[in-house]
């Protein structure tokens, strides 16, 4: 028998926000799952992440997202073992946070707001920006899989997950949750032990 499509029982829900417009220059919490929890980018020492070759794509793939896009940049943002965390922005955004947040970032993930043109909105979405990524990323290590002649299957769950950051508070919880992320990966409702 075959399965036609029946909108009915067949249609995805999206879990964008309804009638919000993604090209909004703002600040985006997003988070990014592999496919099955699998530990694809490192693992976990000491409250710190060891970053594979993988992790190591992931990472400088984030970095490099103001080059691909040059009204995007990459804020806070941590790669761990199964899942990236990443706050990134389409600059130009009112939030007070915006033109404050060098106090509190840290040595570790930053970008840099030098050279930015604030716009009111972009021509791509922040879903076109985090399906490139994933797409970048999956391509570059299966790159890494085809020379010692690997297959990897999918790498990232379908979709993401992001909040839209409204307000210095919330800015700084998300920034402390990423930051504290893998001190805290025992407890990370996706962790898994790899």
């Amino acid at each position: 028998m075959e399965n036609k499509y029946d909108p009915a029982i067949h249609h995805r829900r999206s879990i964008r926000l309804q009638c919000y417009d993604y090209t909004q220059i703002g600040l985006y919490f997003i988070t990014i799952c592999c496919h099955d929890k699998i530990c694809y980018f490192g693992k976990i020492e000491n409250g710190e992440i060891i970053l594979n070759d993988f992790g190591k794509i992931a990472y400088n793939e984030l970095v490099k997202l103001p080059e691909r896009y040059p009204d995007v940049l990459s804020d806070v943002f941590q790669i761990m073992p199964n899942h990236v965390h990443a706050i990134i922005e389409i600059v130009g955004a009112t939030l007070a946070v915006a033109q404050n947040t060098d106090s509190i970032r840290t040595e570790m993930h930053v970008g840099t707001r030098a050279g930015a043109s604030p716009a009111p909105t972009v021509q791509y979405t922040v879903g076109n920006i985090i399906g490139a990524y994933k797409s970048r990323v999956a391509n570059l290590c299966l790159e890494i899989l085809k020379l010692h002649d690997k297959h990897m299957g999918k790498l990232w769950q379908r979709n993401y997950y992001e909040h839209i950051i409204r307000n210095d508070e919330s800015y700084q919880n998300i920034v402390d949750y990423i930051i504290n992320n893998p001190a805290n990966w025992g407890k990370d409702k996706l962790y898994m032990d790899c």
